[in-house]
C-alpha cells in the first residue's frame, strides 16, 4: 500500500486544496508535487506573486502564506505507476478533522477531477452531516485543471483556471 503525506495548513489557511495520492516521483522524493513538470508550485507562486523557490521547505513555507493548505484525498491505496485511473483499494484522510481544525478554511479546490471524484465517493456524505450537526453553511467546491504534466494544457490556461482561487485567499 502506498501512503500519502501529512497535510500541510496552518492557522493562515484559508483554502483547501486536495490531490489524489502522490505520483511516485513525488513519494520517491518524499515531497508534494516533485516531478519537475507538474504545474502545481509554477501555479501557487503565480498565484502568491512570490518567485518560484527552489528548495522544497521554501515552497510548502510559500504555500501558507498564501493561506493554501494541501493534502491529498487518499491516505493509502494501490496504484500501479502514477495515474489516477490506476488507483484501487483507497482509503480517504480525515479531511473532516482538518477542516474542524483549520477554522479559517472557506473553500475546497480539486486538483482534477479525480481528487473530486474520490472525494464525492468517500468524504463528502462525511462531511455534509458534519457541517448540518455544527450549523455551519458548508464549503464552495472549486473543480481546477490539474497540474499534472499528464494534463498537457499550457501554463497560462491553467493559471487562468486556478485564479478563483485568489477570492477565496483575500481576507
Amino acid at each position: 500500500m502506498l501512503q500519502s503525506f501529512d497535510p500541510v495548513a496552518d492557522s493562515r489557511s484559508r483554502v483547501l486544496v486536495l490531490g489524489t495520492m502522490p505520483g511516485v516521483m513525488s513519494l520517491q522524493k518524499q515531497q508534494y508535487y516533485g516531478h519537475p513538470r507538474n504545474a502545481f508550485w509554477s501555479l501557487v507562486a503565480a498565484l502568491a506573486g512570490e518567485p518560484l523557490p527552489e528548495e522544497y521547505g521554501l515552497r510548502k513555507a510559500m504555500l501558507l502564506r498564501a493561506g493554501i493548505a494541501l493534502w491529498d484525498v487518499c491516505r493509502c491505496c494501490e496504484r500501479e505507476g502514477s495515474l489516477d485511473s490506476n488507483i484501487c483499494r483507497e482509503e480517504p484522510n480525515e479531511i473532516v478533522g482538518l477542516l474542524a481544525d483549520h477554522p479559517a478554511i472557506r473553500a475546497i479546490a480539486f486538483n482534477g477531477q479525480p481528487a473530486y471524484r474520490l472525494f464525492k465517493r468517500h468524504v463528502e456524505k462525511e462531511l455534509k452531516a458534519w457541517c448540518i450537526k455544527r450549523g455551519h453553511p458548508g464549503y464552495p467546491y472549486l473543480h481546477l485543471p490539474s497540474t499534472s504534466p499528464a494534463h498537457a494544457v499550457p501554463f497560462e490556461r491553467k493559471l487562468e483556471r486556478w485564479r478563483p482561487l485568489e477570492e477565496y485567499l483575500r481576507y
